[in-house]
């Protein structure tokens, strides 16, 4: 073994093709040439002994040597930048890049606020926000932090509850002034539903009365979308009523360009939580923005 030629830089490589499972991808990332991110491969197996990565002209995979190497790998990199952080005392604690994925909609209207003022406070952070309502693998995307809406399954990420977002049913004045306004639930299977397409089950409204009463409606309508901004959009151009979060509509409510439905009846709350790679929740600059993201997100409205 030569250990002169295992560095950090070729460790770090190494590391993000094992996760993202393509050299071209890794390249883009890290803003080198793909001739160079084969190199630095080459160059560390030649320095271990063993072979890290198979490649075929289809995909790349961790041989069973690379899977062992890779999980020490992760842990050697994360010792290495929390020694830095100590090191550098606060100074390194506001300096750095972290990488951050939300939900799409809510990213555009909210998160970026708080990263903005977050950013006022730690100038020299910088954040790359990628705004997604697909579930990504945040590991293999490099992601330190998450905000997702939705019940959550993946048991190896560190989950902070963030709250419980309410929703409400809407409709624009001028579509209620042609089809009418619902009086009791069943009323909503006689008019036009906004629908999501990526939400399963869209198909079913559940409403609860103040009594305690559940009700079960059909919902349908002519006009389904995959992005909670062009369903704000349409329910503004009086294109049907929709199940909405309030956060994403209640500057509309305010105006007067949107009018609450059924007010007596409420729709089950969505939670709201923040997912953490467990291999970064340790860097000092995450734990920072992890912090002010759970201390501000109350301040968004229907979060409660």
């Amino acid at each position: 073994m030569d250990k002169s030629n295992i560095t950090l830089e070729r460790m770090r490589t190494f590391v993000r093709v094992a996760e993202r499972g393509s050299l071209s991808a890794v390249a883009r990332e890290l803003g080198l040439g793909q001739s160079t991110v084969t190199r630095h491969l080459h160059e560390l197996e030649e320095a271990l002994g063993v072979p890290l990565i198979s490649r075929t002209t289809r995909r790349v995979t961790v041989t069973d040597e690379g899977s062992r190497y890779y999980a020490n790998s992760v842990q050697i990199l994360r010792l290495v930048e929390q020694a830095g952080d100590e090191a550098l005392g606060t100074r390194g604690a506001s300096a750095g890049t972290i990488r951050v994925s939300c939900t799409a909609a809510f990213g555009v209207l909210h998160a970026t606020r708080l990263i903005f003022a977050f950013q006022e406070k730690y100038p020299d952070i910088g954040v790359d926000l990628s705004l997604t309502d697909e579930r990504i693998d945040l590991v293999r995307e490099g992601i330190d932090i998450a905000l997702r809406l939705g019940p959550l399954n993946d048991s190896s990420l560190k989950l902070r509850a963030l709250g419980q977002s309410q929703r409400l049913l809407v409709a624009a004045p001028d579509y209620l002034a042609k089809r009418g306004t619902p009086v009791v639930p069943r009323d909503l299977s006689d008019h036009e539903g906004i629908r999501m397409s990526n939400v399963a089950g869209s198909d079913m409204l559940e409403l609860h009365g103040n009594a305690g009463e559940r009700h079960m409606v059909p919902f349908h309508g002519r006009l389904r979308v995959d992005h909670g901004l062009a369903a704000r959009e349409a329910l503004v151009a009086g294109r049907g009523i929709a199940p909405a979060h309030r956060w994403l509509v209640d500057d509309l409510l305010a105006d007067g360009r949107l009018i609450r439905i059924l007010p007596d009846h409420f729709l089950p709350a969505v939670p709201l939580s923040m997912l953490i790679v467990p291999e970064r929740a340790g860097i000092a600059r995450v734990r920072l923005l992890v912090d002010y993201l759970a201390e501000r997100i109350g301040d968004i409205p229907g979060l409660e």
